[in-house]
């Protein structure tokens, strides 16, 4: 009781405002804003969390010429993940599905060994298939830098 009393008493606390007049909101909304909310249009890049990402040019079984895009992620959770995504070009959104992730898991070393061992199995392939192509593996300095970026703000 005697802390409440203390502090209401406090002079900082007992000063008010002074009696100014506030401004009145409009009592109706201008028509320009009538029209939908651009809130409703904006939506967060696909790709937002990706952090390193491949792509190996190269042909299907058919012969066909066939694009794929490896990925690194890093989710909610701390969680690293590596998706593999075919013909992305295609797609009616940038956005991975459920079935494009090969790999998650919480560790750095984990991830790049998954990611390096798809892309290095999509490049052999493509080889293979009269497209070879040199494609650099995935490196632990280029995420590390992201992600120094995104907790402490620097690269």
């Amino acid at each position: 009781m005697v802390l409440t009393d203390d502090v209401l008493r406090n002079p900082f606390f007992c000063l008010r405002t002074g009696r100014k007049e506030r401004k009145r909101a409009p009592d109706r909304v201008d028509e320009s804003h009538s029209g939908p909310s651009i809130v409703g249009c904006v939506k967060a890049p696909a790709r937002a969390g990706f952090f390193a990402e491949r792509i190996v040019d190269g042909r299907d079984d058919g012969g066909q010429s066939e694009r794929v895009l490896i990925w690194i992620e890093r989710k909610p959770g701390a969680t690293w993940a590596v998706g593999r995504m075919v013909n992305p070009q295609y797609r009616e959104t940038e956005s991975p599905r459920a079935d494009d992730y090969l790999w998650e898991g919480h560790e750095l070393e984990d991830c790049l060994e998954a990611a390096n061992a798809a892309l290095e199995d999509d490049a052999v392939v493509s080889e293979e298939l009269g497209s070879p192509q040199s494609v650099k593996p995935f490196h632990r300095d280029e995420l590390l830098k992201p992600l120094e970026r995104f907790f402490f703000g620097r690269a």
